[in-house]
């Protein structure tokens, strides 16, 4: 094993600047060797632009996600609310700064980095959608879709649900929850909700040691509810409820 590492894992910030912060500052007190970013970072009707300011200077190793794709594709025509607030208040240099990142990352050769699965940004890794709603995937698919990843740890993120699951050869799929949204509901491939239970902004951390990789899941309070008013005065009162309670 090479020199063990000891990360911290972003995802799903969706603009939250305040649920950013907070999780930052709690990273401070952790000790460790690297933040990365799984993507989904400035869609939502919450501060895209000042969150981009807080993490463009930090170069964090990060990918895009599907929002980022879907946020850009707004400058040809409108896309879903919460991309096309998102490309109205961002600048031209932050929408370029997305607009370079990838969308999978090796950070070692034990770490490798998506967003929904190395080979979908859509695709849900360690979840099954279905006409019964969202449940755990099967193992066999989960194994599939890690199909020529070789890292023994894999992160993902895009479900906004936090999980480790443990696959062949010794690796590990991790997806550190949302740091800015504890619940939504989507209509793809059918209509499901994902609901954490409050509105803790989730984060992970992984850190090897000789049994594999350690990982801890975090759950920080911080001022939800100045994230929910923002969402209200923006329109988005099904956003307000999600960030208020982690329900829908």
């Amino acid at each position: 094993m090479s020199t063990p590492m000891k990360l911290a894992i972003l995802s799903d910030i969706h603009a939250n600047i305040w649920a950013l912060e907070a999780v930052l500052a709690d990273i401070k007190k952790q000790g460790v060797d690297l933040i990365v970013n799984a993507g989904d970072i400035l869609s939502g009707p919450l501060e895209p632009a000042a969150t981009a300011d807080l993490l463009m200077p930090l170069q964090l190793p990060t990918i895009r996600g599907n929002h980022e794709r879907q946020l850009l594709a707004c400058e040809q025509q409108a896309g879903h609310p919460s991309d096309q607030f998102a490309f109205e208040h961002t600048t031209q240099a932050q929408r370029d700064w997305i607009k370079e990142l990838p969308g999978t990352l090796v950070i070692s050769d034990e770490v490798f980095m998506c967003h929904g699965t190395p080979a979908s940004d859509l695709v849900y890794f360690l979840e099954q959608v279905d006409r019964h709603g969202c449940r755990m995937a099967a193992a066999a698919d989960i194994e599939t879709r890690a199909t020529g990843i070789t890292h023994s740890l894999i992160i993902c993120g895009h479900t906004h649900k936090p999980r480790a699951y443990a696959i062949s050869g010794a690796r590990v799929v991790v997806n550190p929850g949302s740091v800015g949204l504890q619940a939504y509901d989507d209509d793809q491939p059918y209509f499901h909700t994902i609901e954490n239970g409050s509105p803790h902004a989730r984060y992970a951390i992984c850190e090897q040691s000789a049994h594999g990789w350690n990982v801890m899941h975090l759950n920080i309070g911080y001022d939800h509810h100045k994230a929910a008013a923002t969402a209200l005065k923006n329109g988005r009162s099904d956003w307000a409820t999600w960030l208020s309670t982690g329900r829908v």
